[in-house]
């Protein structure tokens, strides 16, 4: 996939593309389902396929107040465009001069680039100075220069609304179950392994403490998670604590995998934890006989929940 890191003004014109539009936080399952028919449609046509979309979040530069807890790292949104056959990914640079710009004017650049033949974009899709442009504009715009504007209503499971609020909604309660039915998959942080204090191997837990990369947390507790290791045997069950390790009476927030049976060394190797299922809340334990005694009651609890879902 190629990827233009561009503004309006400086992309090369390089068109035609059946294109699709958005900011993508989270690339949920209704984002990959847009994405998906934008490929489809472009194959079908004998065209490329491209998806335009924005760096930093809008609301950082037009709200920063109510800028939300982002679910994904850039990166992370390029790798599930490439995972859903976009042939070019539009990384526009979103500042305060563009977000001051008409619909009609943004819309008259994307044809220069990209002459799309068909637009694809969700059905509350809204755009330009104030976010002024809405599907009605595009639908307008299109049959003015004749490119078709799809529209897709993003569902969830349930019926209800899919959004990466819902999806913030879900992970700030701890339920990373609805999380993933949202996303089409489970919840994940990424980053490198840091030394952090040890407390885990004194405990008889070693845990790997991760640097993460995303905004967006769990709720404070304890998960069970699948750790992928890409240089370390590739995937395996995992315990993560998300917190601030009350019992010693922690000041920084930590996200620890104790990984069962295994014992290799993770320090500086890249690591991504999947959130699958939360057993419990953080504690404040009375001593470090009763944490000790509850983190064995969790991973005995943690491998027979992962044996279930294995079966």
């Amino acid at each position: 996939m190629e990827v233009w890191r561009h503004t309006l003004e400086t992309a090369p014109v390089s068109g035609p593309f059946v294109v699709t539009l958005g900011t993508f936080d989270g690339v949920h399952a209704g984002h990959r389902k847009l994405l998906r028919i934008a490929a489809g449609r472009a194959k079908a046509l004998g065209h490329r396929a491209a998806v335009v979309t924005f760096d930093p979040h809008p609301t950082l530069v037009v709200a920063p107040q109510r800028k939300p807890k982002l679910l994904m790292t850039l990166e992370q949104r390029l790798a599930a465009f490439e995972a859903e056959a976009m042939d070019l990914a539009w990384v526009i640079p979103f500042s305060r001069a563009f977000s001051e710009l008409s619909p009609e004017a943004f819309l008259d650049r994307i044809l220069h680039i990209l002459a799309p033949v068909e637009l694809h974009v969700g059905r509350a899709f809204c755009f330009g100075r104030d976010r002024s442009g809405t599907v009605k504009t595009l639908e307008d715009w299109g049959l003015a220069h004749g490119c078709q504007v799809h529209t897709l209503a993003l569902r969830a499971p349930d019926g209800g609304r899919l959004s990466s609020t819902r999806i913030r909604e879900a992970l700030d309660g701890g339920d990373a179950e609805a999380a993933a039915a949202l996303l089409g998959h489970p919840y994940a942080l990424t980053g490198v392994v840091v030394e952090g204090d040890r407390r885990g191997r004194h405990l008889g837990f070693p845990t790997a403490n991760l640097a993460w990369e995303q905004e967006q947390l769990p709720a404070f507790g304890v998960y069970v998670t699948e750790a992928v290791l890409p240089h370390h045997g590739g995937s395996h069950m995992g315990m993560t604590n998300v917190g601030e390790k009350p019992t010693f009476e922690g000041q920084r927030l930590t996200v620890e995998t104790h990984l069962p049976g295994f014992e290799e060394d993770l320090y500086g190797a890249r690591m991504e934890v999947r959130f699958l299922h939360r057993l419990r809340g953080e504690v404040k334990f009375g001593s470090v006989d009763e944490l000790r005694h509850q983190i064995a009651k969790d991973v005995a609890e943690g491998v027979a929940w992962w044996k279930t879902r294995r079966v």
